[in-house]
């Protein structure tokens, strides 16, 4: 189903130019209620599931986030069809999970980002992102995703969970395949074959953590893993399934949403002049708006999805039980009745309430503060000691989830 010859489940939208994809979006807002429904012809799922309404306006995401007892995240949230239960046991973790076992898992994780670990986490981020960037005043113009975007969380998050470094490149390359979407470069383009890497993907980084699991067990040290395999929470500890389902959550999405979010920073920066030069003009005292910007205007994970768990009335919308909502944040963060003159980057905005890493409740990104952290001190440091850096034109990721950048040439003097 289309409206204004708009089709949010075909492949060839998520391909799209993001002006084009903006305008689409602005449309669907500008719709009267009902909100728009689709009726989706699922890639790589042999019987597509029910259709689902498109939640594109800010206050739609908004109300749904803050009642998760009637919008549920627990019959999946990364996948708009229904997926086998072994997927969202493997890539979802909490994301895929209502209250109360949300709530315990939340409880015990929590543990790994008390004050001292988030204390050692900026530690650690600084001293990646000096390197990082030692590393590319000394090779000069590159692509920017591989040399620094993917590296610094990347590095981050490994050290965190005490993953040696022989590791790092197997982690990416499975964090590249589970979140690929439809990109043909990534993923097979025979569904028979997508099951299989996808599922071949998360056993192996289950497995990495399971072993790491097991030596930390018997000699904890100084790191995520330690802390997780020894939290007990009112008698409660994770078991090795949820271990290694929070591990994959975390170096998927920890990894690719500072990732997603560094690489549109460059790109904006260099899109904008104007607001590049604010930013340099006072870099401590701008440098805070310019990454809610960044995560306002790039909206790095583009949507989640919800089902309704009983017959519901919001802002004026019946909904159903049974019924599934997708809340497209990207639109949200585009909403006319929130951000004035939204398609404007600007790095001053304020109030900015955007819900780049979801809206307010229970499912709120447990790792925001970490992600901020990571943005700060990346750019802080690139833009101190490469101010004239500038991004080349994008290769983008073909995925209606990520709204990933795979390539990005830059360019400064040497």
């Amino acid at each position: 189903m289309t409206v204004a010859g708009i089709d949010l489940s075909a492949n060839e939208f998520w391909g799209l130019p993001l002006p084009d994809r903006a305008a689409s979006f602005a449309l669907l807002r500008a719709q009267q209620r009902p909100p728009f429904f689709a009726d989706p012809e699922a890639p790589f799922v042999t019987e597509p599931g029910r259709g689902y309404y498109a939640l594109v306006r800010h206050a739609d995401i908004v109300g749904a986030s803050r009642n998760p007892e009637v919008f549920s995240s627990g019959r999946g949230a990364t996948n708009i069809v229904d997926l086998p239960v072994e997927f969202n046991e493997y890539f979802g973790s909490m994301i895929n999970m209502d209250d109360p076992r949300h709530a315990r898992l939340r409880r015990i994780v929590s543990r790994a980002f008390t004050p001292r670990m988030i204390a050692r986490f900026e530690d650690d981020v600084r001293r990646a992102a000096t390197q990082i960037v030692d590393e590319l005043v000394a090779t000069g113009p590159c692509d920017f995703v591989s040399r620094v975007a993917a590296r610094l969380p990347l590095k981050v998050i490994c050290d965190m969970m005490g993953i040696p470094d022989e590791q790092y490149e197997m982690v990416l390359a499975k964090t590249n395949l589970i979140l690929a979407g439809f990109d043909p470069e990534f993923i097979s383009e025979d569904p028979d074959a997508v099951v299989g890497q996808l599922l071949g993907a998360g056993s192996d980084l289950a497995d990495l953590v399971t072993g790491l699991a097991t030596a930390r067990t018997e000699a904890p040290a100084d790191d995520v893993v330690s802390a997780l395999v020894t939290a007990n929470i009112d008698g409660e500890q994770l078991t090795s399934a949820e271990l290694a389902s929070f591990f994959i959550l975390l170096v998927v999405a920890g990894n690719e949403t500072t990732r997603t979010a560094l690489s549109h920073a460059l790109v904006l920066l260099t899109e904008f002049p104007r607001q590049r030069a604010l930013l340099l003009a006072d870099l401590d005292g701008r440098i805070g708006g310019a990454v809610e910007e960044v995560v306002r205007y790039a909206s790095p994970v583009l949507f989640m999805r919800r089902t309704v768990t009983r017959d519901y009335t919001m802002n004026g919308q019946d909904y159903h039980e049974g019924d599934k909502a997708v809340l497209f944040y990207y639109s949200g963060n585009r909403d006319e009745d929130v951000f004035a003159d939204p398609e404007r980057f600007d790095i001053t905005r304020d109030p900015n309430p955007h819900v780049g890493f979801g809206a307010a409740g229970p499912h709120f990104c447990l790792g925001a503060h970490l992600a901020r952290r990571e943005l700060t001190v990346m750019l802080r440091e690139l833009f101190t000691r490469v101010p004239d850096i500038t991004a080349g034109e994008p290769d983008r990721l073909l995925s209606s989830f990520i709204n990933g950048i795979k390539r990005l040439p830059c360019q400064f003097s040497c």
